[in-house]
């Protein structure tokens, strides 16, 4: 599968999903609930865009003539310029179809590397391995400032940070944001839309954010049981 048109920055699904590669094990972290969590990162992206407006009944809708221009968030505001749809619902929609087109990009932007491998020498197999642009690194230090240095994140960071909490993916980045009560309460706070000063602009989309990642929250500590 190809992805068609992109914007020259990455979109903020391809760095949640970047986020959630695990380098040393070369899986990625959530696997069974991460079209949740990823389309939370389209609904926010499209709203960091102002292509999305919130309806009565916590429901969102497309900014009618203002698509993205990037095909990988264009069908989700499709979606949604039909008629405002409520949250899970979207989700539901929108985000299965996300992980092999978003790990396309970041393939070949070279955040990631796929590695062919032989398996008992005999089956032909892909491993994946960090790739050597080190955005990666450079987002995580975004997400840890926030986290764990407590600074008034920008509303992107923000998303970034409470959609990775919503994941719960958040206690395996251990070593590089400490799993502690102070980080538990900040990443709470943002799962909330309460993002401080600096992104008050930003209403729209800590609506849209906070109403994806209590979905996502639902869907990770909830459907794994059932």
């Amino acid at each position: 599968m190809t992805t068609g048109p992109r914007s020259d920055a990455p979109t903020l699904v391809e760095d949640l999903l970047l986020l959630l590669f695990q380098p040393a094990s070369g899986t990625i972290a959530g696997e069974n609930t991460l079209f949740y969590v990823l389309g939370g990162a389209v609904l926010a992206d499209l709203a960091l865009g102002d292509h999305l407006t919130t309806a009565d009944r916590g429901r969102v809708g497309g900014v009618a003539g203002h698509p993205p221009s990037d095909d990988l968030l264009r069908p989700a505001w499709t979606y949604l310029a039909e008629k405002p749809r409520g949250v899970q619902t979207a989700l539901a929609a929108i985000g299965p179809a996300l992980r092999e087109p978003v790990l396309e990009r970041l393939v070949a932007r070279g955040d990631i590397d796929e590695e062919p491998r032989k398996v008992l020498g005999l089956f032909r197999t892909t491993a994946l391995r960090e790739g050597r642009t080190e955005r990666r690194s450079r987002l995580l230090a975004d997400v840890r400032q926030v986290l764990v240095d407590g600074a008034q994140p920008q509303a992107r960071v923000a998303a970034l940070a409470a959609l990775l909490s919503a994941s719960g993916a958040l206690p395996q980045f251990h070593r590089e944001i400490p799993w502690t009560s102070e980080v538990i309460t900040r990443a709470k706070a943002l799962e909330r839309g309460d993002w401080g000063a600096d992104a008050a602009a930003a209403a729209v989309t800590r609506t849209v954010t906070a109403s994806a990642v209590n979905s996502a929250i639902v869907a990770v500590t909830v459907l794994p049981r059932s």
